[in-house]
């Protein structure tokens, strides 16, 4: 089974199972009783509040964000060069270890 591996707020870090085909969103919420991801929209590309930060290593893996993503991560509170919205990262393979950060808060616009 594929791991990754999600970077709380305060450093800590939380290993868990990654199944193939599964949004990193979709991952948090299978371990919600230890990751808060919020997912407001339940992934339906309508909020940024399942911002995650990609380590730079596994950055450059990931196909380009569409511009749909784009728009919704410009909302992002916290925003960096290696931002993603986590229910557009469907883990694959080649993602077996992948590292997010949980940014330390996020901006519900639907709420």
């Amino acid at each position: 089974m594929p791991k990754m591996t999600f970077i709380k707020p305060d450093g800590e870090r939380i290993d868990v199972d990654a199944p193939n085909g599964l949004s990193v969103l979709e991952i948090a919420h299978e371990n919600s009783d230890k990751i808060f991801l919020e997912g407001a929209c339940e992934g339906s590309l309508a909020c940024s509040t399942c911002h995650v930060v990609v380590e730079p290593e596994w950055f450059e893996l990931l196909a380009t964000p569409t511009e749909d993503e784009e728009d919704m991560l410009d909302l992002a509170f916290g925003l960096t060069q290696t931002s993603r919205l986590g229910c557009q990262i469907i883990m694959c393979p080649e993602f077996d270890g992948l590292v997010v950060r949980l940014p330390a808060a996020t901006r519900n616009m639907l709420g």
